[in-house]
């Protein structure tokens, strides 16, 4: 996200991303997604992550291979009004109701869960508090408009720093938890 709190620009522009990642920053994804055996993902996301993720885990010259094995590797779960039948490996459709869905698959033995969606589907899992720890990678660039991840908030959700990383590429990441009242 920007340092002014988007995740893309008012038409889901994401040019001011850092690509430029460094190792420190790679490793820290590996470390956070290692303890995970559940990817949620919204529709539309799902529509170039899981085609991008499934390529790279093809090419065993591809630099993020391991990445792309993982991605891969790990069952998905597609939250989807609008599909029937899932068109990917590996992944199954969540169609009911965005809580109990979640709530299932937080109940179910296992490893850590993450989710990748855009602003919409992030933006209900926080707003039904849903999320249990977020990392947030911070670029070195502000926008001044776009999609936020906050954008259905009907008020304040505190939370607590567990942890601030800087990276030198520019990207920080602040990990944090919803303080529990």
């Amino acid at each position: 996200m920007t340092v002014d709190g988007y995740i893309a620009g008012p038409n889901g522009e994401m040019d001011w991303m850092t690509l430029n990642w460094d190792s420190a920053l790679g490793q820290y994804v590996t470390d956070i997604t290692q303890p995970v055996d559940c990817i949620v993902l919204g529709r539309n996301l799902a529509e170039g992550f899981i085609p991008h993720w499934t390529a790279v885990a093809a090419n065993p010259d591809h630099p993020e291979f391991t990445a792309g094995q993982k991605f891969t590797d790990t069952p998905k779960v597609v939250f989807s009004r609008t599909l029937n039948e899932s068109k990917w490996d590996n992944t199954v459709l969540a169609k009911g109701d965005l809580a109990d869905e979640i709530t299932k698959l937080k109940n179910q033995d296992g490893g850590d869960i993450i989710a990748y969606g855009g602003a919409a589907f992030v933006s209900a899992l926080i707003k039904q508090g849903l999320i249990d720890e977020y990392h947030l990678f911070i670029n070195p660039a502000a926008i001044g408009d776009g999609l936020s991840i906050f954008q259905e908030l009907d008020g304040k959700q505190n939370l607590t720093l567990v942890k601030a990383t800087a990276f030198d590429c520019g990207v920080v990441v602040l990990n944090y938890v919803p303080k529990r009242d």
